[in-house]
């Protein structure tokens, strides 16, 4: 054996050094781990250090505000060059940051309402995309190669040792904390309340080093609830499509249904559609959701068994409170949602995914993605693809087998896309196609100098397409350019439709690789608004038995 020399003893706990120098740096502004709003940004200048990576809590409801507000007021010459870790771009300062040179790299999962601007800074220069993640790709990555050195993060309360208690919306708070806690980064959380005792603790204080309390609550959006005022009869005959010709033909019970109001529809039309079909107790049973208001009548009239939960929804805090044998609530009565936890159940304990979408391409790849706009992934991608490493098997997965000769043929995750054919350009007056032959998500990424294009989902994990024309089964395609013939078979008076022949469509329809609503068994004169449960949020208010509140942004007149 070749004689290696030991090296010389080398100090390989540098970070937790460090991070003894920064909290020693600004003992004199805290009062134990308490600091004044005040003070912050005198805090955060000496605790941020040039081109570290910092991470903001911003998902797509709860928002760090005052700690995003005070990033922004320090000064650059003495941080600068951060690389960002967010998962939601929302607040204007989280793109004021990258301006001011306090940041240089951006990696997000979700571009909220900077999905205009974000572009235009990515193409001047001012931003460095880093990469647009799923949420469990970027939390991944929190902790190989994007582990935070510094954290800012927000709970509803805290005691005076740190100790935190996130209400309803833990969402992603435990994922960042740990994260940088752990490889001895620096954690500070703004905090809605002070108190003496916590009605349960989330997040144990070691973990925490800062403390604010913030000026004002933080804003909570109520971003899933859909006025159910608001669903068309084009929506209900959609729901009804994937109600009889999926769920009922795959037998679904654990599943996903993304924002939208043919999701809205769908959870409303089970109490009535649902009951007619006798579906009951024979799909719809285990949700992966936030608790949604539509919800409400399908869990009482017994259709729902589990929920587990993203983060929380306004207004649905005391209905959860009550109906605790299908949420996962904490000691204190109220839910305990956790966005990792969720996104890995979306993944792998979900036999399905049904989700809208603003563009597809010929071959069935979407994005919402536009020439001019970077929305970016958020959770569709997980929910939406087929896990390669799943090994326990279902009835809805194993009905995707079509070759049963082969035997180490597999089932799969059942992906349900829906879109509208063709949508109205409001400043032209034309229709324009939702079905194109490319997807803008391919120049977009181009222009921001990404190595692939922005697919929210690929091809080949959508299982089932629903246009308002019909249901395209597309896991029975045998080949790619079946598959684009699939899609032009349901995609109506678009340039991709006006190409499928009457007598290839009737092929592929009696085939059964199609279906339109009266192959379904479906009148479409009959989806109508009267066969859903709950027509307003009053009605649903009255189906909680007054547990349910209406969010103020929906009262506004």
């Amino acid at each position: 054996m070749i004689p290696i020399p030991i090296p010389e003893f080398k100090v390989m706990n540098s970070k937790k050094l460090l991070k003894q120098d920064k909290l020693a740096s600004v003992a004199n502004l805290l009062d134990g781990k308490l600091v004044k709003s005040s003070d912050i940004v005198a805090v955060l200048e000496k605790v941020i250090r040039p081109n570290e990576t910092v991470a903001i809590e911003g998902d797509n409801q709860k928002q760090a505000v005052d700690l995003a507000k005070a990033l922004v007021q320090v000064d650059p010459a003495k941080v600068n060059g951060l690389r960002m870790v967010m998962s939601c771009v929302q607040m204007p300062e989280h793109l004021d940051i990258f301006e001011k040179g306090i940041a240089k790299e951006l990696n997000c999962c979700y571009i909220g309402g900077q999905s205009a601007r974000l572009p235009q800074m990515i193409d001047a220069g001012t931003v460095k995309l880093g990469a647009i993640h799923t949420y469990l790709e970027m939390f991944s990555r929190m902790f190989t190669d994007l582990i935070p050195n510094v954290c800012l993060c927000v709970a509803e309360a805290a005691d005076r040792n740190g100790n935190l208690y996130t209400g309803p919306n833990t969402e992603e708070t435990p994922t960042i904390i740990e994260a940088t806690a752990c490889k001895d980064g620096i954690v500070i959380v703004q905090v809605n309340e002070i108190m003496d005792e916590l009605p349960r603790i989330d997040i144990q204080g070691e973990w925490v080093d800062i403390v604010m309390k913030s000026d004002e609550p933080c804003y909570i959006d109520p971003l899933m609830t859909r006025d159910p005022a608001k669903i068309t009869n084009l929506h209900i005959l959609q729901a009804m499509m994937i109600i009889k010709g999926v769920y009922a033909r795959h037998h679904i019970d654990r599943m996903n249904h993304g924002i939208g109001y043919v999701s809205a529809a769908l959870e409303l039309l089970l109490p009535t559609y649902g009951e007619e079909l006798g579906l009951k107790g024979k799909i719809c049973k285990n949700w992966v959701a936030n608790p949604i208001p539509a919800m409400i009548p399908a869990i009482e009239c017994g259709w729902a068994e589990s929920c587990v939960a993203f983060g929380s929804e306004v207004g649905m805090q005391e209905y959860v409170k009550a109906r605790s044998d299908i949420f996962f609530t904490g000691v204190d009565g109220l839910l305990r949602s956790n966005r990792c936890y969720a996104q890995m159940a979306g993944l792998y304990g979900c036999d399905m995914f049904t989700g809208s979408t603003l563009q597809m391409d010929y071959y069935g790849n979407s994005s919402t993605v536009t020439k001019s706009r970077i929305t970016g992934y958020g959770g569709a991608p997980n929910m939406g693809s087929n896990p390669n490493g799943r090994r326990h098997t279902s009835e809805a997965w194993c009905s995707m087998v079509t070759d049963h000769t082969d035997v180490m043929a597999h089932g799969r995750k059942l992906v349900t896309q829906i879109v509208r054919t063709q949508t109205l350009n409001k400043k032209t007056g034309e229709m324009r196609d939702c079905i194109v032959p490319q997807l803008d998500a391919v120049e977009t990424a181009k222009k921001a100098g990404l190595p692939e294009p922005l697919v929210m989902i690929h091809g080949d994990d959508v299982t089932h397409l629903v246009t308002e024309v019909g249901l395209a089964y597309l896991y029975m395609a045998n080949n790619k350019e079946e598959r684009k013939e699939l899609i032009a078979a349901v995609a109506g008076n678009s340039a991709l439709g006006q190409t499928m022949s009457d007598k290839r469509r009737a092929e592929l329809r009696n085939e059964g690789k199609i279906m339109f609503p009266e192959d379904l068994g479906i009148d479409p004169a009959t989806a109508t608004r009267d066969r859903l449960s709950a027509q307003t949020l009053e009605d649903i208010v009255e189906w909680s038995h007054g547990l349910y509140t209406i969010p103020d942004k929906f009262l506004e007149k």
